[in-house]
């Protein structure tokens, strides 16, 4: 293991941010660490964006619809670094190749940011909102800053201190959406909020709610990998994050519908995605809720940024601090941009448009044509390399990803769907994907079939033999 062409002389897993490690996580550790991490503001109110779009009863049925088709994704990318211990974006390696990889690990690095930019918005909105409540002080803009740099500081602890942290801010967090239920179902019935209007001029539908939901699931496979690859096993990486992943999810946006539906009911103005506004209704315990909650989630946001990046070329030798310290100080300064705010929809279908077709490729690559496996060699960044594919990049993937995106954004705003934009654009890149590598087969200039994909794998800290033997083939 001295050889410079590798990922796995820096990048061997002896640093927890960096290279493949092997897990330790227990089912209930993972599963709670999936349920603080949805526990969030920006899953709260996207819980407000659906009525009176559609009708209450239509939106709860939507929320469990779509985080169970979502789970589905999240939980088979995550599965993927639990059996290889390689976080998410690396594992794009396998599929999109070496050098190819480097395209939707970019993309990741600027969702991630925004997404960080946002929670970090939403908190320092709804701290603005309690400070000034109290004191008449009021700068919303210096207390998003200062909500990201704990989340920065958070963060450089690596994921020992995520995982150490976040399952006591679940239980915080549930003890105040519990709060929150019973005074809202106190004061109205469920018969009342089912009776809720449907304002038929917002345009909304069942499928446009739909894919909100399964477009938070795909927002949060980005980093699913990289939180599951510290499972103990595959049962504990898969039941753990799906059982934690779908419980957040379902209780954080029916809390926010719920939330958002009394005040409705109330009269009172009633202004989706402002956490202020059911703040103001449900007073200063689900403030305190929603700034725990961006403590947790944020953290792990901008720890898969830097883990994304320092993973993302070996050869550019990044540390896992000066990385985190970069990201974090761009991450702080990007946060004061409030009116990003007013553009979330359209970034979590963006979200969508970008990664839809991404998990669709690694899923079809991983399980149906590497057979539930990658070699170490997708550790090596050299011609020699099974996953070096055409001068580093499988062209195939590449263009199907370009179409997935395009095809998903066409459906939801050019023509949109009747079912939809992720569904389709899913379907479609995966069996594109699979018939493409399927037809043109073994070999050729391209290098997308390889005979080597019949050897058996394992993780990829397996083998010290393997190593050695695959230094010799090179």
């Amino acid at each position: 293991m001295t050889s410079p062409e590798t990922m796995a002389v820096s990048l061997d897993g002896h640093d927890d941010s960096a290279g493949p490690v092997r897990g330790t996580q227990s089912l209930l550790r993972i599963a709670m660490i999936w349920l603080a991490a949805n526990l969030v503001v920006t899953t709260l109110l996207t819980g407000t964006l659906f009525t009176p779009a559609v009708s209450f009863g239509t939106a709860s049925a939507m929320i469990v619809v779509g985080t169970l088709i979502g789970v589905v994704v999240l939980v088979l990318i995550g599965n993927m670094g639990t059996r290889t211990g390689l976080p998410t974006m690396a594992l794009t390696r396998g599929s999109f190749g070496i050098r190819g990889s480097l395209l939707p690990a970019a993309a990741n690095l600027i969702i991630l940011m925004g997404w960080s930019w946002v929670q970090a918005m939403l908190a320092g909105v709804t701290v603005n909102y309690l400070v000034h409540e109290a004191t008449g002080f009021s700068n919303p803009m210096l207390f998003s800053a200062i909500c990201q740099a704990i989340v920065v500081v958070l963060a450089i602890f690596g994921h020992t201190g995520i995982s150490r942290v976040e399952p006591w801010l679940a239980l915080a967090i549930l003890v105040v959406m519990g709060f929150v239920f019973a005074a809202a179902f106190g004061a109205f019935s469920p018969a009342e909020f089912a009776a809720i209007p449907v304002d038929a001029s917002l345009g909304g539908t069942p499928f446009i709610t739909l894919d909100m939901v399964i477009a938070t699931a795909i927002s949060w496979t980005v980093l699913s990998a990289d939180m599951n690859r510290h499972a103990k096993s595959s049962t504990a990486g898969i039941v753990g994050s799906g059982i934690g992943y779908t419980l957040s999810t379902s209780i954080s946006m029916f809390l926010g519908l719920v939330a958002f539906s009394a005040v409705l009911l109330r009269g009172h103005e009633a202004i989706p995605f402002d956490p202020s506004v059911i703040v103001a209704e449900f007073g200063w315990p689900l403030g305190i809720a929603i700034f725990l909650s961006v403590m947790a989630t944020n953290t792990m946001v901008v720890f898969g940024m830097v883990t994304s990046v320092v993973n993302a070329q070996s050869k550019w030798h990044l540390r896992f601090l000066p990385t985190a310290i970069v990201l974090g100080v761009i991450s702080v300064i990007g946060s004061t941009f409030l009116g990003l705010l007013n553009q979330f929809t359209d970034f979590l279908f963006v979200i969508s448009a970008f990664f839809v077709p991404v998990f669709a490729i690694m899923i079809a690559d991983y399980y149906l044509l590497k057979r539930r496996g990658y070699s170490r060699q997708i550790l090596h960044e050299r011609p020699e390399s099974r996953y070096w594919y055409a001068g580093g990049v499988n062209w195939i993937a590449v263009g199907v990803w370009v179409i997935g995106a395009a095809l998903s954004y066409v459906l939801a705003y050019v023509v949109p769907s009747p079912i939809g934009a992720n569904i389709p654009a899913f379907a479609v890149s995966f069996l594109l994907y699979l018939g493409l590598m399927v037809l043109i087969g073994r070999g050729g200039a391209l290098g997308l079939r390889d005979p080597r994909d019949a050897n058996p794998t394992g993780h990829l800290l397996d083998g010290a033999d393997e190593t050695a033997a695959l230094r010799l083939e090179g």
